[in-house]
């Protein structure tokens, strides 16, 4: 999305919001649990705060660095650069027709991204918060290469899954070392497959461990003053229980944001230390004048959107990041976290392709609008939930046509037959007044499920008003109807 001509920027004295949703990887087309974990949820956010009348810029961008990318470009026979530019075009697209209200969509494989990442890799070095360690990893005689955890596959040491990649496992979301796997396999080229061995190599890591005080002190202070939710407090929580250790934020890849410091030239950033500034250089592409954005916690407050697996990224190694550079930044003050939407009785997996993705969507007939209303109305906020045809057709029926959408039809129609569509004077009984101040009542309390980052419990309190005073409206219509034929008739008589 191209930037306007007056970017947005934060103004003194109103409530500035910056909101964030994942950076979706470009290694395919987006499916539906990616597009309720994260940009979604944020749209129906950012669309609040701007009907709220609250200063709002709402930036989002495809994730393009890393081993995904390398991985689809040698599936699909392309170089990595073609392939972040065929599938940005894709992501963009699919959002579009999902209208997706982004004030800017960019992506990381910039410039200003490698700009950006090297000065926080610079300040957090100069303040002693990086440290260099070797480690085993995978290498591959086969291909001759390092293997980045993202081209070896084995069998999860936590649950048994035996398609987990070397950084996660995608059936029971654990964060992995590749070297954890069991039998593992190679998977830098699609016809390999071969065993690797185990091999040295020096990295750099960033020191989570002599950070984590001032983590915790932060994080505190954060869930005191804003709005996390459960999960995303449980997980960050739970790092901190088991203390934070040095993390690797280098890579033996071609692919990536470049490593500066001397003896390391040959490496490339992790994507998650780089992919989460991705944030700043996104915004910074939109305006020469990110910092008052980045650089600004006084006044404009941060809302991030994600999925459970990605809570750790922001959460603790984001936060920490900037923090170690001993800078002033704005960090998440509010952050909102999904559990995991399933297809049917399998999880969504845009990697195996498993589900609906984006041009399914499109392709299929429904309306962009029919899927928002439903992934909105099951989004998993507090535990995981299902895709089911049935079930939208029957929400679709029931609660968007039947229930809401009978109600404005209804009072429409009825205004537009018997009153010409014309508003007249209205003269309120005791009874209108109670209705109408339930009615604000439950709007009143959509506001504050949305205030609170609760976008299902919004969305089905957008219903429950409708299929509440249906019944009502009927029958007072019904009244109302025959008072006027029985007017008109009289009238005739005469």
């Amino acid at each position: 999305m191209s930037a306007p001509k007056q970017p947005i920027l934060p103004i003194k004295g109103k409530r500035n919001i910056l909101i964030t949703s994942a950076l979706p990887y470009v290694n395919n087309v987006p499916h539906l649990g990616n597009i309720i974990g994260c940009v979604l949820s944020a749209d129906v956010f950012a669309r609040f705060c701007r009907l709220r009348d609250y200063n709002t810029l709402f930036i989002c961008g495809t994730d393009e660095y890393g081993t995904a990318t390398e991985t689809k470009a040698i599936a699909e026979g392309l170089e990595p650069k073609q392939i972040c530019d065929k599938y940005h075009a894709i992501h963009k697209e699919v959002y579009d027709w999902f209208n997706i209200s982004f004030d800017y969509f960019g992506r990381t494989s910039t410039e200003k991204q490698t700009e950006v990442t090297q000065e926080i890799f610079w300040a957090c070095h100069k303040n002693g918060f990086i440290t260099q360690k070797d480690e085993e990893q995978w290498y591959c005689e086969s291909c001759d290469s390092f293997l980045a955890d993202r081209f070896v596959e084995g069998t999860c040491p936590d649950c048994g899954y035996t398609d987990a990649r070397g950084d996660q496992c995608d059936e029971c979301g654990h964060p992995l070392h590749a070297h954890q796997l069991k039998d593992p396999r190679c998977k830098y080229r699609k016809d390999c497959g071969k065993t690797p061995q185990l091999r040295t190599s020096t990295h750099l890591y960033l020191c989570l461990d002599k950070l984590q005080p001032e983590m915790q002190a932060y994080f505190a202070q954060a869930v005191e003053k804003g709005v996390w939710s459960a999960n995303a407090q449980d997980i960050t929580q739970s790092w901190f229980d088991r203390g934070l250790e040095p993390r690797a934020i280098t890579r033996d890849l071609k692919w990536g944001t470049p490593v500066p410091l001397e003896g390391f030239t040959d490496k490339v950033f992790y994507v998650w230390f780089d992919a989460t500034i991705g944030y700043i250089s996104i915004t910074a592409n939109y305006t020469d004048e990110w910092q008052q954005w980045w650089r600004n916690p006084d006044d404009v407050q941060l809302y991030q959107f994600m999925a459970k697996d990605n809570v750790l990224f922001h959460s603790i190694i984001f936060p920490s990041s900037l923090i170690g550079t001993r800078e002033t930044w704005t960090k998440v003050n509010h952050l909102s976290a999904t559990e995991y939407l399933n297809y049917e009785d399998r999880q969504f997996s845009k990697s195996r392709g498993v589900g609906v993705f984006g041009n399914n969507a499109q392709e299929s007939g429904i309306p962009a609008d029919v899927y928002r209303f439903y992934l909105l109305y099951i989004r998993p906020e507090t535990a995981d939930t299902h895709f089911d045809w049935a079930d939208l057709i029957a929400k679709h029926n029931n609660e968007l046509l039947n229930n809401l959408g009978n109600f404005v039809h209804r009072a429409l129609t009825f205004s537009a037959k018997f009153f010409d569509s014309k508003m007249t004077q209205v003269v309120l009984t005791d009874e209108d007044k109670e209705s109408i101040a339930a009615i604000n009542e439950e709007v009143g309390q959509q506001a504050k499920a949305l205030r609170d980052l609760r976008v299902a419990n919004a969305s089905e309190e957008d219903c429950a008003p409708a299929e509440t005073k249906l019944a009502e409206l009927k029958e007072q219509l019904a009244s109302l109807k025959l008072k006027i034929e029985e007017e008109e008739k009289a009238e005739g008589d005469n």
